[in-house]
């Protein structure tokens, strides 16, 4: 702990050289960044550990306890749903899948955004038109839709879910990555690595995606939230995840439609997902000013 408060504490003087080491200090020293790590990591544990801990099971039903409201002396510490199963445990087993769907189809996003970017903006010329051109088609087509699309035609499956989000979440990340690298290409180091000899892809997945680590985290923890609230978008709709699983947005939609009779369906449910939300959106930002090479904290 006292290592912890010591490292929260430095000053100038004492910062790390490498860029990710003064990145790192100038995040520590943010309080509303550890704040929301703190917070993401709580309601990250409580969601793969609660449910093993907690005496009741997500998909067990009990008709004597329908839309039983919250009640620290039953056990039901989050109330029932209509099938009289316990809310808390659905809650976090929800969780569990919706934090999986934003951290999966964000690193799937990730990992075709960068490539398809840090390519096409070493590469350039006719390759490079060629390769944005294709991203401004899928640009021009109905987002939501295409994801629709994609779970309707292959079938609705957990799997497909991250891979149906993170396929069309990548073309603002090959946009960044592009532009990053268009500018990173005509430094010294680059022409020095070619005059070597050094083959292009060598060059790519070693100069070119190492520099543009920084813009690329800060833009992925500003995805995964997004991410979920397509996931919850799609589950709301109907098109999600598949009973007796479930997630944020499943639950969600099922309080809205109890919201008179049991308000506390949409409530815990509801304030679990925004709570995430905003933690992840306030570390993103957090992010974006620790990794600003211009910021001399």
């Amino acid at each position: 702990m006292a290592g912890w408060i010591r490292g929260c504490a430095m000053t100038d003087a004492v910062l790390p050289r490498s860029p990710g080491g003064r990145a790192w200090a100038r995040l520590r020293r943010n309080p509303t960044a550890v704040a929301a790590m703190i917070v993401l990591g709580v309601i990250a544990g409580l969601c793969i550990v609660g449910p093993w801990v907690i005496p009741h099971s997500y998909d067990a039903v009990s008709w004597e306890n329908i839309l039983t409201a919250p009640d620290w002396s039953s056990g039901h510490w989050f109330g029932t749903d209509p099938n009289g199963r316990d809310l808390l445990a659905r809650t976090l087993v929800g969780g569990r899948i919706s934090l999986m769907v934003g951290l999966v189809a964000s690193l799937v996003s990730l990992v075709i955004g960068v490539s398809w970017g840090a390519v096409a903006g070493y590469t350039g010329g006719r390759v490079d038109g060629v390769m944005m051109r294709i991203v401004d088609i899928l640009y021009a087509l109905p987002f939501m839709f295409f994801v629709i699309l994609l779970m309707v035609y292959f079938g609705r499956n957990i799997v497909l879910i991250f891979v149906a989000i993170g396929a069309v979440e990548w073309l603002t990340m090959a946009r960044i990555v592009r532009g990053q690298t268009l500018s990173l290409k005509r430094r010294e180091f680059i022409e020095a690595a070619r005059a070597i000899g050094v083959p292009g892809l060598t060059i790519v997945r070693r100069h070119i995606v190492p520099n543009v680590a920084g813009p690329v985290i800060v833009f992925l923890t500003l995805t995964i939230p997004e991410v979920m609230l397509i996931e919850s978008f799609i589950s709301f709709l109907g098109l999600g995840v598949q009973e007796p699983m479930t997630s944020w947005g499943v639950l969600i939609s099922e309080g809205a439609q109890n919201i008179e009779e049991a308000p506390w369906l949409l409530a815990f449910p509801g304030t679990c997902l925004a709570l995430t939300l905003l933690c992840l959106n306030l570390l993103g930002d957090a992010l974006r000013d620790a990794l600003d090479p211009r910021d001399g904290r």
